[in-house]
């Protein structure tokens, strides 16, 4: 059968005659056992909404090739639309695809730091597991059926191991998850269970065996999350201390009189630094909310419609939000996870976001595909490297006339890799330095 394609924003999607290779709306995509859901195709921009302008290649239908470039070009040609988007962003992050009527489980569990605990591995979990960051699976392999039902009677925790590759045999470190939501069913005679799983806490692996039963069980020890006190703590009266938790919402009078004196506060936070022998912007280099606003404005600048409100306020929450949703490659993404610091790993997410400006292929590493300047009811298209065909993601075209936006891109983070733009000075790659 012919093919043709069209090549856009350095993606090649692919078109065999007379159809795009779409699906329609209610499409989801689960992980089951055996694949990698840190590595499943799942868009890891979101609803970003790029213009773009495509062209056709010459196939055996010139008629309806024509016909779709003059739709096409109308289309260049309309004046741009604000930048809405009217459907439920929620959708993809709840993973409503699991079921509906799933067994929640309150309570968490949590060991104590520096502990050495022994923890089952889920194997077949090829991914980085960012702490709070949600894992869903669907498990069909008895071994690991059995192994969940075991874990819904203790204490619901296993480990997820951080690789950097998949021919790595040994990883040095992972993350703890824990089932909250839980369900069992039988599909033709096959049972198969379903889980949602939250992220919760960084190990170091000790020490790994395997049971008789083929499980593997690791020795971890629990890294602890170093927590600073603020850089003007030193300096500043402890008696304003009560004064700085304010409620993110003022209801009452007394509340927003006091939001009002903090949002004060705020811009002369440093001025204490003057009794130091600092100056007050070294001392903002390492104030979690300031590098918390920074990162807040370069997320603004590659999602227009990003929400304040859906951000965690906590720096540590904050930062593993960061690090679980930027598209880096799992080299990157462990040395994040390593750090043991809210403000040191602000302080690199805000350096990588700062200096890899731009997306490439990450199997040629050549192709740009981006630079910086409701998924169930969207049609998609598979979008392929221009230099070497490697898939690299999706376009996701509205099956509505009403829904907004009307395209966007989902890539693949496993399929991106950061760089850093090329400029006039002739400066060796070796001799650019993240701060990691």
């Amino acid at each position: 059968m012919p093919k043709c394609t069209s090549r856009d924003n350095g993606f090649q999607t692919q078109r065999l005659k007379g159809s795009w290779l779409t699906r329609g709306a209610g499409h989801s995509v689960g992980t089951t056992s055996g694949e990698d859901p840190g590595r499943s195709e799942l868009p890891c921009l979101g609803a970003r909404c790029l213009q773009c302008k495509e062209t056709y290649a010459a196939a055996e239908d010139e008629e309806e090739d024509e016909i779709e470039m003059e739709v096409e070009d109308q289309d260049s040609k309309e004046p741009k639309k604000p930048n809405i988007i009217n459907f439920d962003t929620s959708l993809p992050t709840s993973h409503t695809y699991l079921g509906s009527d799933m067994e929640e489980f309150h309570g968490r569990t949590l060991h104590d730091d520096d502990s050495c605990p022994v923890i089952p591995v889920l194997p077949q979990v090829m991914m980085i597991l960012i702490p709070g960051q949600t894992l869903p699976l669907q498990l069909f392999s008895p071994q690991e059926v059995s192994m969940v039902r075991n874990l819904i009677q203790k204490d619901r925790t296993f480990a997820v191991l951080a690789y950097s590759n998949v021919q790595e045999r040994e990883a040095q470190f992972g993350t703890t998850a824990e089932i909250y939501a839980y369900r069992e069913e039988q599909d033709f005679g096959i049972e198969i269970v379903k889980v949602k799983a939250i992220g919760r806490q960084r190990f170091k692996v000790l020490e790994l065996r395997t049971q008789s039963d083929g499980i593997q069980q690791a020795k971890v020890q629990i890294l602890p999350e170093c927590v600073l006190p603020s850089t003007m703590s030193a300096v500043q009266l402890e008696s304003l201390n009560k004064c700085q938790i304010v409620p993110s919402k003022p209801v009452s009078r007394e509340d927003q009189c006091s939001y009002k004196w903090w949002q004060k506060y705020q811009k002369r936070k440093f001025h204490c630094a003057n009794l130091t022998s600092w100056p007050r912007w070294l001392y903002s280099l390492y104030d979690a909310e300031t590098l918390m606003e920074r990162i807040k404005r370069q997320l603004h600048e590659w999602d227009e419609n990003l929400k304040e409100d859906s951000l965690p306020s906590n720096p540590i929450d904050f930062s593993y939000r960061v690090a679980a949703c930027l598209p880096i490659d799992d080299v990157l993404r462990i040395q994040l996870l390593k750090i043991g610091s809210a403000i040191q790993r602000l302080r690199c997410e805000l350096d990588i976001m700062n200096k890899c400006t731009s997306l490439c292929c990450k199997q040629c590493q050549e192709t740009e595909i981006t630079t910086k300047n409701e998924i169930f009811r969207f049609a998609w298209t598979i979008a392929q490297c221009r230099i070497c065909a490697s898939h690299i993601g999706w376009k996701f075209t509205a099956t509505k006339k009403d829904m907004l936006p009307q395209k966007f891109w989902g890539l693949t983070r496993s399929a991106l890799l950061p760089t850093i733009p090329d400029t006039e000075d002739d400066i060796s790659p070796d001799k650019i330095i993240l701060c990691l």
